[in-house]
């Protein structure tokens, strides 16, 4: 259990994670810390060159895991720690084979994520971009009031005979927690998709969904398969993973299957969502609205754009997880998976990786 540094453990950790987080490594005399000075991205030279005889390494999303820095870390290492929920930026199948242990973040960011997508489906239905553009650049006093001025699409039912159904790119927690939320604006159905891939509405426990429903006072939950999620509901939620199975998911075909009137909120990935099909319906009127926390190719999305250029398109630079509450929680888990693994211990929460 001896590292470099004779009798500690050597961890590297390439961001400060805060005066609430630190002191978990700081304050530990078997620890060696070794931390990125900078408040910027780590240097991957820095890291290669540093990452020597580390036991473990807490990373951030920018840091990408990969058979170079694994050889320059050597046989010494047993975890490495990501500050995030989505693992893309590291090699799976690398750290299998070596039998380096996989450290995340995933239930900690579950409310602030889904608080994200309630405002971006009432933000987007409600035109938010268009018409406080217009109030910040002076124009507000141009427009006379009339009956349908700035109306948008409500998101709540206007009233109980109304239904409203919710759809869903992946089911997992999120998806969860921002169904129960959508329950107060008065939705009443459930669609959902759990395996963006399939090309059949996968098995479902009926009883499990027929639960669901019952815990949120709703009149069904139901797994369907991707046509039907677009075509049935009000407001679609991307909320799966990311990676080539479900790369260009919502592409433009399932655009067009979707309402009108309907909004689709992206806090999951940018790579799930066609940015080119998804601009080409919005600027024809096929959906009503989108609202994003993610794009592809982020963060290089500069005010050409095409989904910065339509109107009713509004889009958040991936801050789901922004809250200090959830950002300390993940930072946390993050430094205490690095420990664990230096201890010998089991990591609070590690991706089973197999091989």
């Amino acid at each position: 259990m001896s590292s470099a540094s004779g009798s500690k453990h050597k961890i590297v950790v390439t961001r400060n994670l805060g005066p609430d987080v630190m002191p978990i490594l700081q304050d530990r005399d078997d620890v060696d810390l070794v931390l990125w000075p900078e408040d910027r991205a780590c240097d991957r030279d820095w890291l290669l060159q540093n990452a020597t005889g580390a036991i473990a390494l807490v990373i951030m999303v920018s840091d990408k895991v990969n058979a170079e820095l694994l050889n320059a870390a050597g046989p010494s290492l047993r975890a490495v720690s990501t500050m995030s929920v989505g693992y893309e930026h590291v090699d799976v199948k690398e750290l299998a084979k070596r039998g380096v242990a996989l450290g995340y973040t995933p239930d900690v960011l579950t409310e602030a994520v889904a608080d994200i997508c309630i405002m971006l489906a009432l933000i987007a239905g409600r035109n938010v971009k268009e018409t406080s553009t217009l109030v910040t650049e002076g124009k507000w006093p141009n427009f006379s009031w009339s009956p349908f001025l700035f109306c948008g699409s409500q998101l709540s039912a206007p009233n109980p005979s109304v239904n409203r159904t919710a759809g869903f790119i992946g089911f997992g927690r999120i998806a969860k927690a921002t169904l129960s939320r959508l329950v107060p604006f008065g939705f009443t159905h459930c669609v959902y998709a759990a395996n963006p891939n399939s090309t059949k509405p996968p098995s479902s426990s009926a009883a499990a969904d027929s639960s669901l429903a019952q815990q949120f006072g709703l009149r069904s939950v139901e797994k369907v398969d991707l046509g039907l999620v677009a075509e049935r509901s009000d407001v679609v939620f991307v909320l799966a993973p990311g990676g080539p199975e479900t790369y260009h998911v919502v592409d433009e075909a399932f655009l067009r299957k979707m309402k009108k009137t309907a909004v689709l909120v992206n806090a999951a990935r940018g790579t799930l969502v066609d940015s080119d099909a998804l601009a080409k319906v919005l600027r024809e009127g096929g959906i009503w609205a989108a609202g994003l926390d993610v794009v592809e190719g982020e963060p290089k999305v500069s005010a050409d754009h095409p989904l910065v250029k339509e109107p009713r398109c509004f889009i958040l630079p991936h801050i789901g997880s922004a809250t200090n509450e959830t950002r300390v929680d993940m930072a946390s888990l993050a430094a205490r998976n690095a420990l664990a693994a230096a201890l010998g211990q089991p990591l609070p929460c590690a991706l089973p990786l197999g091989g």
